[in-house]
């Protein structure tokens, strides 16, 4: 297998695993029922949009025999969001206390698993490429730190505040 079409074989499977984990959010949002938990999601799924596009640029480029370029990046990278600035989660981590949760902690730490596994792919492909292929990894892989940073502060502080509620009436 030549080296391209390795590039092309990680590409194709990070793209898949960008379609499920935006996939799974999409589904989630049935599940979410707060207010900041949703718009959260929603702007996740933006941002997972705008990977899938870059990963089919990328394929596309691969495809065409064309050198990887990176020159158009700032076109499919949204601007960094706090998703929850300080109040609004306190406000959620309230919410939490109010209702049983459970479904929301699920998803919370499954979406931290998919972020995660994704951000640990992309470090792994881009220690084992160089040149633009090393450095497009290496920008997913700082886009799913991000993610997964968010995700875990929120599943940790959902199953605290869940611990701490009391059972049993």
């Amino acid at each position: 297998m030549s080296g391209q079409e390795k590039l092309l074989k990680i590409f194709q499977y990070a793209l898949n695993q960008e379609e499920t984990g935006k996939a799974f959010f999409q589904n989630s949002l049935t599940r979410l029922g707060v207010g900041a938990a949703v718009s959260a999601f929603e702007r996740l799924i933006q941002e997972e949009e705008k990977h899938i596009e870059f990963l089919n640029r990328l394929i596309a480029q691969i495809k065409a025999g064309e050198k990887i370029g990176l020159a158009d990046v700032d076109e499919v990278a949204l601007k960094r969001v706090d998703f929850f600035d300080e109040r609004a989660r306190s406000e959620f981590l309230q919410q939490c206390m109010e209702g049983s949760m459970v479904p929301d902690v699920t998803v919370f730490n499954l979406a931290w698993l998919i972020e995660k596994d994704l951000n640990e792919y992309y470090q792994a492909m881009a220690a084992k490429t160089s040149g633009e292929a090393r450095l497009a990894l290496s920008m997913l892989a700082d886009w799913e730190a991000s993610h997964e940073k968010f995700f875990r502060q929120f599943r940790d502080a959902l199953a605290e505040t869940y611990s701490r509620m009391p059972w049993g009436g």
